[in-house]
């Protein structure tokens, strides 16, 4: 296993660095398929969030893989390289999958323990199916971050160190209020319709707002959310959809606006809401999701106006309270990283295994057909025993040799003892690697649409 991931996120870098540096939908695919076209690496994926950039790849060689995937990452995000190198961090091998699982688990977040996490990372994995550029090792990787990410939180209290970002930035709208008491009759207006603004807009749905306007750039999607917050023994909110152009006007009305959409620039600005506040008299709570903004910052200068962004939510977050649940997700993840370390390792030499048995069968085979040469007068019972005979003998001289192999190369270290059983067999190179490319396709095959 080469694995190799670099990346910079909210822990690395400033916002107005990850601001800058985001990457649409349609980079995210160009970045992956520079990353294949470039020769240290065979197989990659993104992550990327409102907080967080990464990118994994498999390399065979380390430091012209860190030069390359950082080299890309400047290029695709518009940010110099010079810049971003002091903000990038790189894992490899096992660190790169505690990185990846320890996201998972929510401990690298914004807020500890969010869970939210986990739809990116199944989202990162689907993209780098469907271009084709997750092999074996993403598919297996990201499939067991999924994996631990559920069971950190079925089986610990993780959820209570923290909350998504949605409900962390309702509280710092509410200021130390009940949020259920705070938002209470509020009318909300929710810019944007993915994932992120579906959870505004239900998060608050439940919290007890009377109204919620949707507006988005595709109307047919703000209708479909307002559509599911209106249905009938849900939370009793009255929810309808609006196209963009109406954006100003609902500001007006508006007690609350959240905002998450994949604008590459302002949705609004400041002349936008001075003029939504002007000559009102209650004051009017804005929180921005999307990175790059998408409210400007000049918000926070505006009588009556408060607005919560990444930014500060970054800066919330430092003080937000750890709890005990946190060591016992960071053993899980440990000893999810040696498992995971251990399987690859037996993976590795599965391929030289079956050679070798492929060409122990071989041998019996051409034992058994010069057999018959020799003794033509053979009836079937006897020539079926007489090749049982033989097949058994091969397959206990065998049995333990390729048991304790297996054992020895999950071990740290063990990537060796695959070399050492072709070495002492004289096992044709080209016979393993054909092996290992069956595999490989298997695993493509079987992991597609797994997500």
């Amino acid at each position: 296993m080469s694995l190799l991931v670099v990346g910079l996120s909210h822990r690395s870098a400033p916002v107005s660095i990850l601001e800058r540096a985001a990457l649409a939908a349609d980079t995210q695919a160009k970045l992956l398929q520079d990353t294949l076209a470039a020769e240290p690496a065979a197989e990659g994926t993104v992550l990327a969030t409102c907080n967080r950039i990464e990118l994994y790849a498999d390399v065979d060689k380390f430091h012209a893989g860190v030069a390359e995937l950082s080299t890309l990452l400047a290029q695709h995000s518009g940010v110099g390289l010079d810049e971003l190198t002091p903000y990038l961090y790189v894992h490899y091998e096992d660190r790169a999958v505690h990185h990846l699982f320890s996201v998972a688990c929510g401990l690298d977040s914004m807020v500890v323990g969010e869970g939210q996490i986990l739809g990116q990372i199944k989202d990162a994995l689907a993209l780098g199916q469907d271009l084709h550029t997750a092999g074996r090792l993403l598919n297996d990787l990201f499939q067991q971050a999924l994996r631990v990410g559920k069971r950190a939180h079925s089986e610990t209290g993780i959820d209570r160190a923290g909350q998504s970002l949605v409900t962390f930035g309702l509280e710092q709208l509410a200021d130390g209020t009940d949020v259920d008491t705070w938002a209470k009759g509020k009318k909300a207006l929710v810019i944007g319709a993915g994932s992120m603004s579906s959870l505004a807009a239900a998060t608050l749905a439940r919290s007890g707002v009377s109204d919620i306007v949707i507006a988005n750039r595709t109307l047919a999607r703000a209708e479909r959310l307002a559509q599911i917050l209106n249905e009938p023994g849900g939370t009793g909110v009255s929810a309808h959809a609006v196209e963009m152009v109406a954006v100003g006007d609902e500001l007006t009305r508006a007690d609350v606006v959240v905002s998450c959409t994949g604008a590459t620039g302002l949705v609004l600005t400041g002349d936008d809401i001075e003029t939504a506040v002007h000559g009102r008299r209650t004051p009017l709570a804005l929180l921005d999701l999307a990175m790059p903004r998408d409210i400007d910052a000049a918000a926070h200068r505006i009588p009556g106006v408060r607005l919560v962004d990444i930014e500060s939510l970054a800066e919330a977050s430092a003080d937000a309270p750890m709890a005990a649940d946190v060591d016992r997700v960071r053993g899980i993840v440990s000893d999810e990283v040696a498992a995971f370390g251990a399987a690859q390792r037996a993976a590795h030499i599965t391929p030289t295994v079956v050679a070798l048995r492929t060409m122990a069968a071989d041998v019996v085979a051409g034992e058994v057909a010069r057999l018959e040469g020799r003794l033509p007068g053979l009836d079937d019972k006897q020539r079926a025993e007489i090749t049982q005979t033989v097949r058994r003998v091969v397959d206990k001289l065998l049995h333990a040799p390729t048991v304790r192999v297996k054992q020895l190369a999950s071990e740290p270290g063990g990537a060796g003892y695959a070399d050492a059983l072709r070495t002492l067999f004289d096992l044709d190179p080209e016979t393993v690697a054909s092996v290992s490319r069956a595999d490989l396709n298997d695993a493509d095959v079987k992991n597609r649409g797994r997500v």
